[in-house]
């Protein structure tokens, strides 16, 4: 739109045509980040995203789970190791009796590297918690209404009987 004054020179007038409901917060996403820094789950909670709760959770108790597990059969393995080195282990043990010392190592080392994997995929999942509590902050922030659509389609081919697939992005004045 350009309007003149009394000077003949136009003047250039802008009308923004997005309307927010909401002042926008500069510090929510931060906010967030930080509360699921502090305790996983929390900027979730922060963002009234609470369906994603108990799966971050499930996800750490799973990790965690395979954590321990691993760093306990892990112990045992190192620890009859350990005993035929001092020669205190006993030949008849039902479970290590027959295993050979190398056998013995190998498993330790397999123990090891899958407990390693899973202390790294738990903090994983904790950072993907920290990053997802921020992103969805920065999302929520966005003004989105119905002029704007992007649907597929699905069309037939008339002449040759063929199938059209698309992707149509739709904004409504």
């Amino acid at each position: 739109m350009v309007a003149q004054t009394n000077n003949e020179q136009p003047i250039l007038i802008i009308k923004d045509s997005l309307q927010v409901d909401q002042p926008y917060n500069a510090l929510a996403p931060a906010k967030a980040a930080f509360y699921s820094a502090v305790l996983p789950g929390l900027g979730q909670a922060y963002n009234k995203k609470y369906w994603k709760i108990p799966i971050i959770y499930a996800g750490m108790g799973v990790s965690l789970y395979f954590v321990i597990d691993n760093n306990k059969t892990y112990n045992q393995h190192r620890d009859e190791y350990k005993r035929r080195l001092n020669g205190t282990n006993d030949p008849n043990d039902p479970f290590y009796g027959g295993i050979s010392n190398q056998r013995i190592i190998d498993a330790q080392r397999l123990a090891q590297r899958n407990r390693d994997l899973s202390i790294v995929i738990t903090g994983l999942i904790y950072i993907i918690n920290i990053v997802d509590a921020n992103v969805d902050a920065h999302l929520m922030q966005f003004n989105v209404n119905e002029n704007l659509s992007l649907k597929p389609e699905y069309k037939l081919n008339q002449f040759d009987n063929t199938h059209n697939y698309g992707l149509s992005l739709n904004y409504k004045f």
